[in-house]
C-alpha cells in the first residue's frame, strides 16, 4: 500500500490541497460565496454561526473554524469577517497560523467599503493561493498520519448487519496499521455504552465514556423532552429501528474492536492514535464537521435510507447498507455493502474493499459528494445565541 498525500510545515499530512474561503460570521456568507465564484476550484464555508455567542459555546465555535482553516487537507485560508461580529476574523487567522497554517489572509468587509470591494481583494489573495498551490505535488505519506472519522446516517435496519460492521473491520485495520479512527455519535450510543467501557485502554477512559453518556442524558431530560423522534429518526423507524438501543447498537459496530484510547470533546484533536470517541450530536452534519474540525482526513459514512452530504474540505466516502439503496441513490454511494444481507460477500470481504476504496480515494480518487460539490457546514452549539 502506498499512499501519496501533502506534507505540511506542522508535521501534518493531507489528501486534498484546498484553497478554502471561510466565512466566519453570517453576515459574510455572500462574500465568501462571491469570491468561490470568482475563483474555480476553490471551496467555501458559509453558516449561521459567529456572533452573540458567549462562553463555552463561543470557544466551541472558534475552535471548529480554526480547526477548519488549518486543516491539513488545506494549503490556505481566506477567512472573511464583516469587522463588530463576536467571532473576529482577525482571531480565526491568528490561531490558525499559530496552529500552522502558514497561508491566511483576512477581508473584513465593513474596512474593505462593501460586498463588491470585499469580494475583488479576496478573489485576489485566493487566486495567489490557488496558483501556489498547484505548483505543490503530491508526496509519499505514511498511514500512521491520518485520521479517518467513521459516521453513519438515514440508518436502518442493515446497518448494523453490513455496513457498519465492515466499516469496524475497516476502523479496526487502520489502528492496526497505527493510524486513527473518530467514533462519534453519542445520543446514538445510549445503550451500548458498555460495550465501549469494556474496551477503555484504563480505567480513566472508562469513566470517561459513562459521564460523556450521563452528561448527554442529562441534558436531554433537563429539558424535558422525549428523545424518540430524533432518535429514532422517522425515517431510521421506516427503516426497520424501532429504539435507541437498537440503533446504538447498530452504530457502535463502526468502532470494530480495538482498545478505545480517549475520549475527547467536540472538535479537539485526538493527542493519541487508536481508536478515539469525539462527543458529538448524532445530528449529521454537526458530527462530521466535528472530526473533520479535529483533523480527520477523510470520512466514511455508512447509510441505509440514503444520505447526500459531504464536507467541503474533506472526502467522503458513502457506504450504502442495502443494494436497494445503492441502487436508488447510484449518483451518490461510492460502496455497496448490501452484498453482506443478500450473502453474496462477508464483512471482512467488504471491509477489505472499502479500505481499498478509502485508499485510492486518498490518493486523489474523487468521491460522489465530491464531484457533486457537497459542501455541508453546520457546527453544535452548546448554547442560547444571546
Amino acid at each position: 500500500m502506498k499512499l501519496m498525500g501533502y506534507k505540511r510545515a506542522n508535521g501534518t499530512v493531507g489528501v486534498r490541497n484546498h484553497v478554502l474561503i471561510l466565512s466566519t460570521i453570517v453576515c459574510a456568507n455572500h462574500v465568501a460565496a462571491g469570491i468561490e465564484k470568482q475563483v474555480p476550484g476553490s471551496v467555501s464555508v458559509t453558516h449561521q454561526h459567529g456572533c452573540a455567542h458567549v462562553g463555552a459555546d463561543y470557544e466551541q465555535v472558534l475552535r471548529t473554524l480554526v480547526g477548519f482553516a488549518a486543516h491539513p487537507n488545506v494549503y490556505g485560508t481566506v477567512v472573511v469577517g464583516l469587522g463588530c461580529e463576536e467571532v473576529e476574523a482577525e482571531k480565526v487567522a491568528e490561531a490558525a497560523r499559530k496552529a500552522g497554517q502558514q497561508n491566511v489572509a483576512v477581508i473584513i468587509i465593513q474596512k474593505e467599503g462593501g460586498t463588491l470591494k470585499a469580494i475583488a481583494k479576496g478573489a485576489g489573495y485566493a487566486r495567489e493561493f490557488m496558483s501556489q498551490a498547484s505548483q505543490v505535488a503530491r508526496e509519499e505519506i505514511q498511514i500512521e498520519d491520518i485520521i479517518l472519522a467513521t459516521e453513519c446516517g438515514g440508518s436502518d435496519a442493515c446497518s448494523g448487519l453490513s455496513a457498519n460492521p465492515s466499516l469496524g473491520y475497516c476502523s479496526d485495520k487502520m489502528v492496526e496499521l497505527g493510524g486513527t479512527a473518530i467514533l462519534a455519535e453519542t445520543t446514538e450510543l445510549f445503550g451500548a455504552e458498555h460495550l465501549l467501557a469494556d474496551r477503555a485502554a484504563d480505567e480513566t477512559v472508562r469513566k470517561r465514556v459513562y459521564e460523556v453518556i450521563n452528561r448527554m442524558e442529562k441534558k436531554i431530560l433537563d429539558m424535558g423532552v422525549d428523545l424518540r423522534g430524533a432518535q429514532p429518526s422517522p425515517g431510521n423507524m421506516e427503516g426497520g429501528i424501532t429504539t435507541i438501543e437498537e440503533k446504538s447498537l447498530g452504530c457502535v459496530y463502526k468502532g470494530g474492536e480495538s482498545t478505545l484510547q480517549e475520549v475527547i470533546d467536540y472538535a479537539y484533536k485526538p493527542t493519541k492514535k487508536g481508536l478515539v470517541w469525539m462527543d458529538t450530536p448524532g445530528q449529521d452534519i454537526e458530527q462530521l464537521v466535528g472530526m473533520v474540525a479535529g483533523g480527520a482526513q477523510v470520512v466514511i459514512f455508512t447509510t441505509g435510507r440514503g444520505t447526500p452530504t459531504g464536507s467541503p474540505i474533506a472526502p467522503v466516502i458513502k457506504v450504502a447498507t442495502n443494494t436497494y439503496t445503492y441502487e436508488n441513490m447510484i449518483d451518490n454511494m461510492d460502496v455497496n455493502a448490501g452484498t453482506i444481507v443478500t450473502g453474496d460477500e462477508t464483512i471482512a470481504e467488504v471491509g477489505e474493499r472499502l479500505f481499498t476504496e478509502m485508499v485510492e480515494v486518498m490518493n486523489g480518487k474523487l468521491t460522489k459528494a465530491e464531484i457533486l460539490g457537497h459542501h455541508e457546514f453546520g457546527i453544535n452549539r452548546i448554547g442560547p445565541t444571546v
